[in-house]
């Protein structure tokens, strides 16, 4: 590498070097020194994230708020979709009024305030204020026969409930779509493999926060208190704000240079409806004569790199948008697969303390039970051990025989994963589904809520838990370097926002799937069973997804083969639009 570096270019105005000098360290422990504090920011976001979500199903279904079992996974799969839906907005703003540091900055302010509304909601002088006194049930005439259906109850504080969620999700979109393409800025001058690294590190510290999440909080909450479980969570976002402000020094920040979504729907709409379009004109009109030192009154991509751009999104759309059905079985693992397992024998912490048992329904000194959530850390453990081995050994190995797989071959990889997790999840529910109808239960207290589970050890669950962590590492990890790597440069932070986007997409559709089949006469219809899910055929849904998976995966491998191609084309490799430093 050259020894004194002139400033990078080309370098844009408003562009900001560290304001640290690197002499007595070098460039390259100061640009190291950067993304370690952007991976810190990420892990204790995320370790807040997953202490929210991790257990949100059994928040909303316990005695505080009583809400069905359909009811509370349909929120958190609504609060989850949101939290990636939602990145376009951070982004968008971003790059039109804020710059992404500052974008970061307000996103982590308003994580902190939002946070705040679960553990207030958690204690009761806390819900009287926000939610006002729990109704009481109405008393309804029974059934005239055993099949008749009800409709399930309105959920208590729901209107409150889901604006906290949903200003909560669009904090955490905000900072997920805008610090990954702030990290990257920061190793973009470490070499070619600098972003692919960076990627596969961010997913790693992604991991790490949800453990020490999922370890501590999760145990916290089920066992201990709402309060002091939702109150940790409220303290990392805290503590993530300060780190980022801390390591300001060290940054590399770029101002605001202005979006590009309207000329690409202003290029989309020509070419649909021509006739409602009136002529274009470039930036430059052509016509109009310049002084040479008179610049551009609005620097940007000129209209011939719009339209090139516009062809690049073109193309990289549908690839993305195949994802959308592998994100609906992904986000499953913080729902239903949830709500599944506090349907299976919990067991005890603590086997041996007097009256451990399942069946001692009564005592709040029974022990403490393995929090559901911990199941969670299946799928974070295959991540945290796959992702180093894969960064330090597999894919050097690989590279090295010439044998590294695309990005695009990795997802339709991951995919598979995905698909085989949700089948031994339906398989599991059919077994579990059994035994229920041969009134073989086991009754277990989880928290305040008491739960008729099968006579299945929840063990049976890390199958699917270790296949959804392996189909991570194949299809998002490499997703994100996807998205990232094919945009052009002008477009990388839109991209980035519309991969996340689709994320969403598809934890809403998932949601929609249930509150479909929550209708009467539905898969998931059973309003007599309220917070459990015996007389519901979750089995049927996980297949139903199932059968999607397989013929999207059928649709991206035909996809991405025809993108690889074009790709490869000489046409495709000598076009200078893909500008990708």
């Amino acid at each position: 590498m050259p020894g004194p570096r002139a400033p990078r270019e080309p370098r844009g105005p408003g562009e900001r070097q560290p304001l640290l000098a690197p002499r007595p360290r070098g460039p390259r422990q100061w640009r190291r020194a950067a993304a370690a504090a952007v991976l810190l920011v990420e892990m204790l976001e995320r370790a807040a994230f997953f202490g929210v979500a991790g257990n949100l199903v059994l928040y909303l279904n316990s005695k505080n708020f009583q809400w069905a079992g359909e009811q509370s996974s349909r929120a958190a799969l609504v609060f989850l979709g949101a939290s990636y839906l939602l990145a376009p907005v951070g982004g968008w703003l971003a790059d039109v009024y804020l710059g992404r540091f500052r974008a970061i900055a307000l996103s982590l302010l308003l994580y902190l305030v939002a946070s705040s509304l679960l553990p207030a909601t958690a204690v009761p002088d806390g819900r009287s204020s926000f939610c006002g006194e729990m109704p009481e049930s109405p008393l309804a005439p029974a059934c005239p026969s055993p099949k008749c259906l009800r409709p399930s109850p309105s959920p208590y504080c729901a209107p409150t409930l889901y604006v906290g969620l949903l200003l909560l999700a669009l904090a955490a979109s905000s900072v997920r779509s805008n610090l990954t393409s702030f990290g990257a800025d920061q190793v973009m001058d470490l070499g070619r493999h600098a972003n692919r690294r960076f990627f596969n590190w961010f997913y790693w510290s992604i991991n790490v926060g949800a453990v020490l999440s999922l370890l501590v909080v999760a145990f916290i909450q089920q066992n201990i208190s709402f309060l002091v479980g939702y109150s940790i969570p409220v303290g990392c976002v805290g503590l993530a704000f300060f780190v980022f402000l801390f390591a300001t020094p060290i940054f590399i920040t770029k101002p605001p240079t202005g979006s590009q979504v309207s000329s690409m729907l202003k290029l989309a709409l020509q070419n649909c409806c021509p006739r409602l379009c009136c002529q274009h004109s470039a930036r430059d009109p052509q016509g109009v004569q310049r002084l040479p030192d008179q610049r551009s009154p609005q620097p940007g991509p000129s209209f011939q790199e719009d339209i090139a751009n516009f062809r690049v999104l073109v193309k990289i759309l549908p690839v993305m948008v195949t994802l959308v059905p592998y994100w609906m079985v992904y986000f499953q693992m913080q729902s239903t697969y949830v709500l599944q397992g506090l349907h299976l024998q919990i067991p005890n912490i603590f086997p041996d303390y007097p009256g451990n048992s399942s069946e001692a329904l009564g005592a709040q000194g029974s022990g403490y039970k393995i929090p559901e959530a911990w199941l969670l850390l299946a799928n974070v453990v295959v991540v945290l051990i796959l992702v180093p081995v894969k960064d330090h050994l597999l894919d050097p190995l690989l590279l090295r025989c010439k044998l590294l797989p695309s990005a695009l071959q990795k997802m339709a990889l991951g995919m598979f994963f995905g698909f085989a997790s949700v089948i031994v999840a339906g398989l599991l529910e059919m077994k579990r589904l059994e035994y229920i109808h041969n009134n073989q239960t086991v009754s277990q207290q989880i928290g305040q809520n008491m739960y008729y589970a099968a006579p299945l050890s929840i063990w049976w669950q890390i199958p699917q838990y270790l296949l959804i962590g392996i189909s991570e590492i194949f299809a998002s990890i490499p997703g994100l370097e996807f998205a990232y790597s094919e945009a052009p440069r002008s477009m990388q932070g839109a991209i980035m926002g519309i991969f996340f986007c689709l994320s969403g997409v598809g934890s809403l559709l998932g949601s929609s799937l249930v509150a479909l089949l929550s209708l009467p006469g539905g898969w998931m219809h059973c309003p007599m069973d309220q917070g459990n899910i015996n007389k519901c055929q979750m089995d049927l849904y996980f297949f139903l997804l199932a059968g999607i998976q397989a013929a999207t995966v059928l649709l991206f491998v035909w996809i991405a083969g025809r993108y690889e191609r074009a790709a490869h084309s000489p046409a495709s490799q000598n076009c200078p639009s893909r500008d990708r430093s």
